[in-house]
């Protein structure tokens, strides 16, 4: 599968294996009232285990979406795409660490503010990366 991408003049075309989208089908979409698991409509609950892999794998999305604008396309500002790249792996660690460390008393809240800030901290990432150009 190819991938082109396209501004102005300048044309990059990406080989992308197969094996990359075989974890897009287990993504995890962070709603605000469940965890919504998109091919089978399953309204459970992941391990804790699961809920840290799809931290991982979004945060390595967005990480590599900022490498590739300031790798590839042009008048990409390589110093704010760096700053946003150290932003993406600082929240990648405080979520993790946030998963680790769960309230005893509260769980469901826990999840459910931790939901609330995953959904706005990812926003906020996806806004910078979409104002780097």
């Amino acid at each position: 599968m190819f991938v082109v991408f396209a501004k102005g003049d300048v044309k990059v075309s990406l080989y992308f294996f197969p094996v990359l989208f075989a974890r897009i089908k287990e993504s995890i979409y962070l709603y605000p009232n469940i965890f919504y698991y998109s091919p089978s409509n399953v309204n459970i609950m992941a391990s804790r285990r699961e809920l840290k892999k799809n931290v991982n794998y979004i945060a390595g999305e967005l990480f590599t979406e900022c490498l590739i604008n300031s790798m590839f396309i042009p008048g990409t500002d390589k110093a704010k795409a760096d700053e946003l790249m150290a932003e993406v792996l600082k929240m990648q660690d405080e979520f993790l660490s946030r998963i680790s460390h769960t309230e005893p008393g509260n769980v469901k809240g826990f999840y459910k503010k931790f939901r609330a800030d995953f959904n706005a901290k990812i926003n906020e990432i996806i806004d910078g990366i979409g104002k780097l150009n």
